[in-house]
């Protein structure tokens, strides 16, 4: 058994069995910057990408993508809308840190991805070449300024190409995004879990670059087989401390077809900027670079077409007691405008006001248009790898039980009749959220050991991307259907397995997905950072109605 095997498992158990050093407590005084800081480097601001709004938010969760080329316009506009700042919020509510949130330097500026604990680890390069707006070189995305810092003067671009392979795809292309992760940012906090975490923020990413590119139609294609080591070195990272975690090439408007004396020679110098770190002691995890040095062995070698068909989620089983479900409810709210309004419900749900069953239906077309991130390795059309089970406490016209969603027939099929409530609770060790007042809890699943199997330790990667940004896609779909949504992992995966009868197919649930209803008028204080006119004429709220 792998690395990869053991970390699967040892994460499964670990609301039985505390990872080790199971007696670490985060030095929160001592905590690292949410991103990377290189003082005296060159920045260069980005625009916001005020541009006419697309209507609807449908097409960029589920509909085609595009063919039209990105400009710095659109870049700016996708880094804003994603990673970048765009508001401070305050409200009452039930997570740990509200204590300290009132204070300026503990301050919670959202953004429009989700992240694991709020923390936002990953790091965005664009590597520029010819055809770019700026110099060729490689700029690291500053979120707090809105603004590209410059790390290398040069197009290295050639590197990043050979680093990937000359897929027909990318052969050409001389613009990329490069997603990079320093384990710090998150260990302090997660320590051995933090591999986990960080994998799921980069699904996050992508879903929602790739929600972004589609309502504008444009497209992303995210690499995550590739010459890891030769792209750490250009970037200079630490190959134990940080990862490179996805390349994505993007089509640029004026690129040229790239001469073959453009291709990358013997040796290509990288990044010799140093960034700064804020904390004062660094503690690396055994357990992190272990499973991180796992996934990066044979990590040029991608996956042959067709390796994750025996990794694929077995189907719904036909028959059984069925509740069909009704169109999914509409989305009124553009992409842009349900990220900016995304945020986590904890503990405000209410059993009070059920949820409808369309609301339910889209939150589920959300959540499997999401385990279908396109990468490399699994391209559109390709076997499905996880499976989606839904424990129904409030939902208006669904008998409150566990089901399996179909998500070719939008039906549930019932696995166990009656009030799921009590197990939900009694299996969740975070304070945070009253499950029970949840109108239902989607539960993800992906069969992580046969996905290993099939396309090696890289495959881990895969498979908890597909789970991160099935949680992007339903936040997002929530905002945007002006319902609540909060996401958690603090739960016992295997009470939860057992629940849903999974311990015979290898199927490991991974996330936890609430839906449902806020209380009304809740204490809240919202400020908006990122200028947006649409804003002023967006339908009232819940809590402005009055519901």
């Amino acid at each position: 058994m792998g690395d990869t095997h053991e970390y699967a498992t040892a994460v499964m158990r670990r609301g039985r069995v505390a990872m080790e050093p199971a007696d670490f407590v985060p030095d929160w005084a001592d905590r690292p910057r949410k991103e990377k800081f290189y003082p005296g480097a060159e920045r260069f601001p980005l625009p916001d990408g005020d541009f006419p709004e697309e209507a609807g938010v449908g097409r960029g969760l589920t509909g085609p993508p595009g063919d039209a080329p990105f400009t710095l316009p659109l870049l700016g506009g996708m880094l804003r809308d994603s990673y970048g700042l765009v508001g401070r919020r305050l409200a009452v509510q039930a997570n740990t840190d509200l204590g300290t949130l009132p204070m300026y330097t503990q301050a919670n500026w959202s953004r429009g991805t989700a992240s694991g604990g709020g923390l936002y680890p990953v790091g965005v390069h664009w590597v520029s070449g010819a055809s770019g707006p700026l110099a060729p070189g490689v700029h690291h995305y500053s979120p707090q300024h809105h603004a590209v810092q410059r790390l290398l003067t040069g197009d290295v671009t050639g590197e990043v190409r050979a680093a990937v392979g000359d897929a027909e795809l990318h052969r050409d292309a001389d613009q990329f995004l490069v997603l990079g992760v320093k384990f710090w940012q998150n260990a302090f906090k997660y320590n051995s879990f933090a591999y986990h975490v960080v994998t799921m923020d980069l699904g996050a990413l992508l879903q929602t670059w790739s929600m972004w590119a589609r309502a504008r139609g444009l497209r992303i294609d995210p690499v995550l087989w590739f010459d890891e080591p030769r792209l750490g070195r250009l970037l200079g990272a630490d190959a134990d401390d940080e990862g490179v975690f996805a390349v994505v090439p993007l089509r640029w408007e004026g690129a040229v077809p790239v001469r073959d004396s453009d291709r990358p020679g013997s040796r290509t110098s990288g990044v010799h900027r140093t960034e700064q770190e804020r904390s004062r002691r660094v503690i690396a995890f055994d357990t992190v670079r272990t499973v991180h040095r796992a996934t990066t062995r044979h990590a040029a070698e991608r996956p042959a077409p067709g390796a994750l068909a025996d990794a694929a989620a077995p189907a719904v089983p036909s028959g059984g007691e069925r509740v069909p479900l009704p169109p999914a409810a509409p989305m009124d709210l553009s992409v842009r405008r349900a990220l900016r309004s995304r945020r986590s419900s904890f503990g405000r749900f209410t059993g009070l006001r059920p949820l409808s069953a369309a609301h339910l239906t889209a939150a589920l077309r959300a959540a499997a248009a999401g385990t279908e991130l396109t990468t490399d390795a699994t391209p559109p059309g390709g076997p499905r790898l996880a499976s989606l089970y839904v424990f129904v406490n409030h939902v208006e016209g669904v008998p409150q039980g566990t089901y399996a969603f179909d998500p070719g027939t939008d039906e549930l099929r019932l696995i166990k009749p009656g009030a799921p409530g009590p197990f939900l609770q009694a299996h969740y060790f975070l304070n945070n959220y009253n499950l029970e007042q949840a109108a239902a809890a989607i539960v993800p699943a992906i069969r992580t050991h046969h996905v290993l199997d099939a396309v090696g330790e890289r495959g881990y990667r895969l498979v908890s991307a597909a789970i991160g940004a099935a949680a992007q896609a339903v936040y997002t779909a929530a905002a945007a259907s002006d319902t609540a949504c909060g996401v958690a992992l603090g739960f016992d995966s295997v009470a939860f397995a057992e629940e849903l009868g999974l311990t015979g197919t290898g199927e490991l649930p991974l996330l936890l997905m609430l839906v449902g209803n806020e209380r009304p008028r809740t204490a809240d204080f919202h400020y908006d950072l990122a200028h947006d006119p649409a804003q002023r004429t967006q339908r009232p709220t819940q809590e402005d109605e009055g519901r």
